[in-house]
């Protein structure tokens, strides 16, 4: 494994993965630890925010060009767009399950699901885990 193929690559890619790493480690605790706690909520707020990022910072990575300069995971960029601000709010009006449900799903499919998909031969982490 080494870092250097993710490093060389231009911007945003690294910013992207790197958040996306953040992302799952944050997201990770935040399904364990305790809910409801300033420490859920200052998290939380990070976690927001870095799905934010992530989700913006695809549409200038352009590796794969199906329709245009885009491909169908932009469309997931656009989905998170409108999930995550979405997800907060349920949280902020004290929709506990709306709120769970939402952000479960994010993590799973947003940043895990998504993830997997960058390890197919011929991307960027592919060359990070597994070697040129």
């Amino acid at each position: 494994m080494s870092l250097g193929p993710l490093l060389s690559a231009p911007p945003p890619i690294p910013w992207h993965a790197f958040a996306a790493f953040a992302a799952l480690a944050i997201g990770g605790a935040q399904l364990a630890l305790p809910k409801g706690t300033m420490h859920h909520r200052a998290l939380g707020y990070a976690w927001v925010a870095l799905m934010l990022v992530i989700a913006i910072s695809s549409f200038w990575i352009q590796q794969i060009r199906l329709v245009g300069p885009f491909s169908p995971i932009h469309l997931l960029s656009i989905l998170v767009l409108v999930t995550v601000p979405l997800a907060a709010w349920y949280a902020h009006t004290h929709k506990v399950a709306a709120h769970r449900g939402a952000m479960i799903k994010l993590y799973l499919f947003a940043l895990i699901g998504a993830g997997i998909f960058t390890l197919l031969p011929g991307r960027i982490m592919h060359a990070v885990v597994f070697g040129q």
